[in-house]
This record gives C-alpha cells, structure tokens and sequence, in this order.
C-alpha cells in the first residue's frame, strides 16, 4: 500500500502539551505534541458524538469531554471506561516545519 503523506499544519502551530483540531482530506483529526513529539488520531471518540480536541490532554491520554473516557495517542488504546473502542492513529512525519500524516 502507498503512503498518503498529506500536509496537516505548520509544525509551530500544534500547541505544546495540548491538542487541536483540524480538517483535511475529508478527514477531522487530532493533533497532539507531547515531549516534542507530533501524534495524530481521529477526532472523534470512539463511544460518543464528540471531539477530542475539546477533551483535555494530560501526558499520553486524551480525555474525551463528553464521558471521560480516555485513549493513549501513541496506540489510540482505550484507557477507561466507557471506551472500550480504539480511536485511529496516523503516522506522522515531520519535514520543513510542516507535519505530514499518512492518511493510508
């Protein structure tokens, strides 16, 4: 399968710590920066009609803002109840100040 290496965002404007949104390619994504690394996942959770982005990031987990659940954004692995349902990760690469996402 080939890589589907899309441009996602300036590699500045993804907070530090903390998460956002964006659209792309049909897609609405999560993107993340923990230690100086990008992570990007599907921005919405796997058990309700919300989106991660308006969740609140504390280390490698994502709580979603609707029931609390939480999922790792390194694996997209559910982390506590009620999610029970892996959210998508992406490969991520970073070239030129810009984050690439493998949208596969």
């Amino acid at each position: 399968m080939a890589n589907n290496w899309t441009d996602v965002s300036a590699l500045d404007d993804v907070p530090d710590e903390d998460v956002m949104g964006v659209q792309t390619a049909g897609k609405d994504l999560a993107l993340y920066s923990v230690d100086g690394q990008v992570y990007v996942t599907d921005n919405l959770c796997t058990h309700g009609n919300a989106r991660l982005c308006d969740g609140f990031l504390d280390g490698f987990e994502i709580e979603c803002p609707l029931h609390q659940g939480k999922f790792d954004i390194r694996n997209g692995h559910p982390m506590c109840e009620p999610v029970t349902e892996a959210v998508r990760t992406y490969p991520v690469k970073i070239e030129d100040g810009r984050v690439f996402v493998d949208l596969g």
